[in-house]
Order: structure tokens, then sequence, then C-alpha cells
């Protein structure tokens, strides 16, 4: 176990030094460019122990590669009103932090020289939210962007404010007094820094971008001081060195094993919102890991990090399920991709009824299979053809090849299902339960994550409805919609049990690139529905039990090639045919026109006319004989050019087809035409 925690936290490190590539070279390419702040006293040289005012810095956001365009439109939208309104406002935080290392940011956080009150005024569809450090919630084209006031901070910390204005020089610029004063208020360096689009400049005020440059995780203030201001800071560096793969400084280390306890202090919706950030934002297993390496899981995950320990004391354990489960989440999701808490609570519950009542293998992958082809036959042919290849783990899965039946298959993936849902109880606050955790979800999302699972739990042999789509669709996967969480739950266990390849055609997902293509298997069917090749080019290829995979000979490889290609011809000559018949239809549409008119001028004419007309309808009914007759004549010739196509297998397909359809639609024309002879 350690073995996996160690190479998880190096991978995790690596990402972050390459992701770090373009900012570091952009850097070095404008380090002489890096400006001191311009309006500081050169005559205030800072005494020992105070803030040391040189590493004040201005940043071109231009020569770092930062441009508007990477804003979202909803907070550049917010930006600009406040700018038109004659205050100042900057993105501020994550966001610009994120920006530096080319991800996408969470969310965009803005801070501006406007009061609340009159950020609230200038937004109608806002809200002002937060006792201790309240902000502005403003809600612009499906989007919640968090507006905060300098205001703010200075009403809420009066003894920080009175040091820190203690230690301002005199000559400084106000702006730039009011920008640090705020930055000495936040969490960590690299969070500290300010972005005005608007003069495409960063501004730095704590080493924020030197830190960033060096992967460090850093308090502002002492470590100490700062994180018993706030605890929460425990959980939300944990989270943020996991997501960036950042190392700590020895004072931040040392304060967070020292000070850890004191989140229990926090409130349930506290713990649980962090938390969510953790593992719904493609951040999981080095979250859990760096939880587990700060002794925290056994607070907030008691039963997981019991499951931990027990399988790091085993030999030879170097990668648990738990991992793995946790690691295929983190290829699904990201920051801009996230999921609904109910995908890694459902994930959780499941792997803790594994490890309270372990699975014969194939119970397991016919549970999984039903999850992601939601047809139970279908799901249970996926499970007999791969019956000898899943991977199991101890101890949620049991070291055993018996054959199962059908039927008890069925029964026992539903035992299965239930056994996950009253998992599910552990997450639960109830008074005087041992072990229980602080991470408690509501009575909603129980019952949303029970639903993800009833489909299996009633009567799982029932259901073969189709499932309409083979995409992820991330904005239903955010909002916790059932269905598409019950998919994406499906293909994680499935890809954790090794058959990633196995449905990989069914939506292909790389690493945060999310592209889907359609199953192979899927597209040779519609192609052999569309274009049966002639029987005595078929060849078939048995597969005999001993055979661990099933291959496509070269015969059978020839043959797709062939139809492939004569399905593209079949593609071209009915577009052809398409454009001609609708040339056809619309000369047809012409000549009923045409005769509706001529029956129009018709109407009102006397009975000597009506006469007339009588004999004109000899007349036509001897051109309807006619008509026929001709139909009749092409019908034969049909019928021979049918028998000759029979005869020649070897035929160009395309154009046969060609001829037969543009003559059923000739046909289809003089139908119209002779029907409308009669109106």
């Amino acid at each position: 176990m350690s073995i996996s925690i160690k190479g998880n936290a190096l991978l995790s490190r690596l990402k972050a030094l390459l992701s770090l590539q373009r900012f570091n070279h952009n850097l070095d390419k404008v380090g002489h460019q890096v400006q001191f702040s311009s309006d500081i006293s050169t005559n205030s040289v800072p005494e020992p122990g105070q803030i040391q005012f040189s590493k004040w810095r201005k940043v071109d956001s231009r020569t770092l590669g930062i441009t508007r365009s990477m804003i979202s439109e909803p907070s550049w939208i917010v930006l600009k009103i406040l700018q038109s309104k004659g205050f100042e406002a900057y993105l501020v935080g994550g966001c610009v932090r994120d920006l530096l290392l080319n991800k996408i940011p969470k969310d965009f956080d803005v801070i501006t020289t406007a009061t609340l009150k009159k950020i609230r005024t200038l937004f109608h569809n806002s809200a002002i939210v937060g006792q201790r450090f309240p902000i502005c919630m403003v809600r612009v084209k499906g989007s919640v962007i968090e507006v905060s006031s300098f205001e703010t901070v200075a009403k809420h910390s009066q003894a920080k404010e009175t040091f820190l204005l203690s230690q301002t020089p005199r000559h400084c610029n106000e702006l730039d007094v009011l920008r640090w004063r705020n930055s000495m208020h936040r969490d960590f360096t690299i969070n500290s820094l300010f972005f005005n689009p608007f003069a495409n400049t960063i501004y730095d005020y704590a080493n924020g971008m030197s830190d960033l440059r060096s992967l460090k995780l850093r308090t502002i203030m002492p470590a100490q001081l700062s994180l018993k201001e706030d605890c929460a800071r425990i959980l939300r560096g944990l989270r943020i060195a996991a997501r960036l793969g950042l190392s700590f400084s020895k004072e931040t280390e040392t304060a967070i094993r020292k000070l850890s306890s004191s989140i229990t202090s926090l409130s349930k919706f506290r713990i649980m919102m962090e938390l969510n950030y953790m593992l719904s934002y493609g951040a999981a297993e080095p979250s859990l890991c760096l939880l587990r390496r700060f002794n925290l899981l056994d607070v907030l995950l008691p039963f997981h990090e019991a499951y931990l320990a027990q399988q790091a004391r085993k030999c030879g354990q170097s990668s648990t399920m738990l991992m793995k489960l946790l690691f295929h989440l983190d290829q699904l999701i990201a920051c801009d991709r996230p999921s609904n808490c109910i995908l890694w609570v459902g994930l959780l519950a499941f792997h803790l009824a594994l490890v309270n009542n372990p699975q014969h293998p194939l119970v397991v992958l016919a549970f999984a299979s039903v999850l992601y082809h939601v047809r139970w036959n279908k799901a249970l042919k996926f499970t007999r053809e791969h019956a000898e290849a899943p991977l199991t783990f101890a101890p949620e899965i049991l070291e055993t090849r018996d054959f199962i039946s059908d039927e008890e298959l069925a029964e026992k993936v539903t035992q299965l299902a239930l056994f996950v849902q009253e998992s599910i109880d552990v997450f639960i606050e109830r008074p005087g339960s041992p072990c229980s955790g602080l991470v408690f979800v509501s009575k909603k999302i129980k019952s949303d994550v029970s639903q993800v699972f009833e489909l299996l739990a009633d009567n799982v042999e029932s259901h073969n409805k189709r499932w309409s789509s083979l995409k992820i669709d991330y904005k239903l996967l955010a909002k916790g919609n059932v269905h598409e969480t019950r998919y994406v739950l499906g293909k994680i266990i499935l890809e954790t049990m090794g058959f990633g390849g196995a449905i990989q055609g069914d939506d292909t997902i790389e690493v945060k690139d999310h592209r889907h293509t359609l199953d192979r298997e899927h597209t040779m069917t519609v192609l052999e529905e569309n274009f049966r090749p002639p029987s005595h080019l078929v060849k078939h290829h048995d597969v005999g039990k001993g055979d661990k995979k099933r291959t496509i000979s070269p015969s059978n490889m020839e043959l797709t090639q062939e139809i492939i290609k004569k399905q593209k011809t079949v593609r071209k000559n009915i577009n052809l045919l398409e454009r001609e018949e609708a040339k056809n239809q619309k000369e047809i549409a012409e000549d009923q026109d045409l005769v509706e008119r001529k029956e129009g001028e018709e109407v009102g004419v006397n009975h000597q006319k009506v006469k007339n007309n009588g004999n004109d309808c000899t007349s036509q009914n001897y051109s309807c004989k006619k008509v026929a007759g001709n139909l009749l004549e092409k019908e034969n010739c049909e019928l021979q050019q049918e028998e000759e196509f029979d005869s020649n297998p070897q035929q160009d397909v395309g154009e046969s087809r060609k001829k037969h359809k543009l003559e059923k639609a000739k046909e289809k024309g003089f139908r119209r035409s002779l029907s409308s002879l009669f109106k």
C-alpha cells in the first residue's frame, strides 16, 4: 500500500511539473520584465520581522500566455459592469493560479472596491450570503459568480488590520496597499494573486508566483496562526495539493499535523462540501492518500481507513480495489467536468458492501454490466463472454471459478444491490453510532444513491430497456441524474476489473479528453444489416473453448473492407437518387397544380359542358388504361432485372439499386398523376 501511495504521489507530482513547463518558460522569458511596485518609496527598508515589500510584483499577463478569452463569459460580464460603474474589479484566488498553470478554473471569483450593498443594487439577480466573510452571489447566464468587497475583510479582522497598517510604508499607492492588505487575509501564497484583465496585469504581493513555480504550498501568515484562524484551510490545503501535485512547506506540514483534530469543530455541511471538492473534481485518489498521510481519513471515513490499514499490513498488497476505483473515477471527471456527490457516495457504498460481503467475480461483473448496459440480456451476454477474464481483489472478490446459472446470477446481483443500499446508512448521522465518522449525507442524497441501485434490487431480469446514448452527458452527471450516474458507475467498476478495452469502443474517453467513438461490434452489425454480401463470400471462424480472445480472421477482414467499400458506393448512389427523386417530385407537384387550376375553371359550367366532361372522362379512362399498361410493362421489366441480378451476384449493387429506386420513384409519380385525373 505504501508503495502504491508513493508511486501515485510521484506520478501526480510529475504531472504537475509537466503542466508548469509553459509557466516556467514564460516566467523565465519575462524575468527581466517583472517590475517592483513603482510607487513604493525606495527609502523604506524593511526592519527585521517586518513585511518585505520588495517582493511586490506586477507582471504583464500576456507574456505568461493569459488572455481575456480564457475568462468565462459570466465572470467577464460581472467585471465589465463593475468597471463601467467606476469601480476597480479583479479576478482573485484560485482562478488566477489555475490560469497560470494552463488549467481550467473550477470557478472565477471577483473582488471589487464596491461595497456589497452596491453590488447588490447593480445586479438584480444576486444575494448577500455568509456571516463571518459575507460575499455577494451573482447569477449570470446560468452561472453563479462569487463577488467580494475589499471592505469586507477589514471589518472582521481589526486586530490583524491594525498590525498590517503599522507595517505599511509611507508614500505607497493606495490601490497597492488595498490589494496587499487583502492578500494578507488569504490562506496560501498561491491563492493571493490578483488579475486585472483590463490592464493585463497580475499582482503578486506574497511571492505566490515563486511558490507556484517551485510547487510549494505555503501559508501567507505563520502557518499555525493561519490554520487556527480558519481550520477549514487544512482540508482546503490538502485538496489543492492533491489536485496540483504540490508539496507542503515544512512549517505548513507541521501545523497541519498539530492542528488536524481541529476540523471536528467544523459544521457537517462544511466538511461534506470540502470532501465533495476533493472527490468530484478529478483528484479523489491523491486526496484520499493525503488524508491518510495526515491521519484525517480516520476522522472523516473511519471504515475506509480501517480497510486501507488492514490492506497495508498484508504483504504484497501494493494496490487495493478502493484506490483503483478512485483512480478510474479521476480519469472521467475534472474541474470543468465535475460529478455530483451521489457518484462517489455510491462508489464508496459499493466498495463497503463488497468488503462486508465478498462476492463471486461473475456476480460483480454482472452487477457492473447491468449498471453500464441497463439491459439484463446484454449484460448477461457480456458477463458470459468475459467469464474467464475478471481480475480478483482480496477481500472484496472471492477467488473462485465455480459455474453459476443465469437464475442464480440474477438472484445474487439483486442481493448485492440490497447490500449496497444498506451500506449507504454508514453515511447517515445516527446519535451514538460508533465509528460513524464526520462525513454525513442528507436523506435526499441517500434517496438518490439508493435509486441508482434500485434497477438491480428490483427484479433485475425484467429490465430490457435500451440506453439511449453511448456518451457521457456531463451536464446531467453534474446535476446528479440517476441514469447518467448509473452508467458512469458501471463504467468505473468495469474498468477497475480490467474490462476497459472491452467497453472502450462504446465511449472512448482518453485521460481528461473525453473523446467518444462508436463500438466496433455495433458498427459491424449496422453494416451487415444494411448490406449482406453473397453467401459464397462469407467465411466462418469457429472459436474454440480454449481461445481467450475472439479475433477477426484475415479473410473476414477483407470481407469487411469489401462491405465498407460497397456501402460507401451505395450511399453515394442513394444521395444521387434522392436528388433526382426530389426533382421528379417537384415536376409532379407542378403538374398537379396545373390540373387543379383547370378543375377550378370548370366549376360553374353549364349542363352541356358537363356532358362534354362525361365524354372527356371516357377518354381519360382510355388514357388510364394506357398508363396502367405502361406500368405493367415496367413491373415486368423490374422482375426481369431482379432475375438477372440473382443470376449474376457480382453485378454492381449500386447501379442496380439506383435503377430500381428511380423506376419506383417514377411509378410513384405516375400514380399521383393518375389519381389527380379522377379528382
